[in-house]
């Protein structure tokens, strides 16, 4: 899998690349990387790749003529790769799309917009896809593209220590992740749970069912929409009822 990323500041996307999981991924050759300045396919003596809008308007729209090349001079060595541009106009990304890319066969071409977009000719002509990471407008594409990148590669088969790691990650299975605890067992007053220091497996995973459940329900109850309960998360939700029964009647009672 390759990732090329189109862009008027290259040194910010390289310097993505040369650091850690990314970094490592890209050394053990698990997927392939590189920048392409669009800067470099500009037609005129003055290296501009940007215009006043036709009809009149604020700011400047990003010419189509160095897109264009840089478009094809990114998929000259890829024939099957998806272009896609980074636009608050875009489909939002998730977890979800984030696991389908990685199953993907195929490339990706980003296309980092500045400015006040991109000429809309590209668009209709060149772009498989507009994505989005969150209903905001940046000043480019390129932080959406790192972050889609991120997500994106730690899912790809041995990039992660350990392959049931990507398995547990939060939203996978439209759940957060349960709560984490290292050493030391006692910090400022606070302890680990005993549960998680008594070495009984089975033990460890219904508390981390339960953790991920009280979780998800504080912090993202929407989730419960997305997928019903399970059965193991239904014999919680009957222990968590049962005990605040109990907590209710020693109230009423005391």
């Amino acid at each position: 899998m390759k990732f090329t990323v189109l862009t008027l500041f290259p040194e910010m996307v390289d310097a993505f690349f040369s650091h850690g999981m990314i970094a490592r991924a890209i050394e053990n050759e698990l997927v392939k990387a590189s920048t392409v300045n669009i800067r470099d396919f500009a037609f005129n003596r003055h290296n501009s790749v940007d215009d006043r809008p036709y009809g009149g308007g604020c700011g400047m729209v990003m010419r189509p003529e160095p897109l264009f090349a840089a478009i094809h001079e990114a998929k000259r060595f890829s024939s099957d790769s998806r272009v896609i541009l980074m636009s608050p106009q875009g489909a939002p990304f998730d977890q979800a799309r984030a696991v389908d890319m990685a199953s993907s066969s195929q490339d990706f071409v980003f296309v980092c917009g500045r400015y006040e977009g991109i000429d809309e000719r590209v668009f209709l002509s060149c772009v498989d896809e507009e994505l989005s990471i969150g209903d905001y407008v940046m000043t480019g594409g390129e932080l959406a593209a790192m972050v889609i990148m991120d997500a994106v590669i730690r899912l790809v088969p041995g990039v992660l220590g350990g392959d049931a790691s990507a398995e547990l990650d939060s939203f996978r299975n439209n759940r957060l992740e349960h709560a984490h605890y290292t050493r030391p067992s006692v910090y400022n007053g606070m302890s680990v749970p005993d549960v998680l220091l008594s070495g009984n497996h089975e033990k460890i995973e219904k508390w981390r069912q339960s953790s991920s459940l009280k979780r998800t329900l504080l912090k993202r109850p929407d989730l419960f929409d997305k997928r019903p309960f399970s059965s193991e998360e239904k014999d919680i939700l009957k222990k968590w009822y049962h005990e605040m029964e109990q907590i209710d009647m020693e109230f009423l009672n005391g």
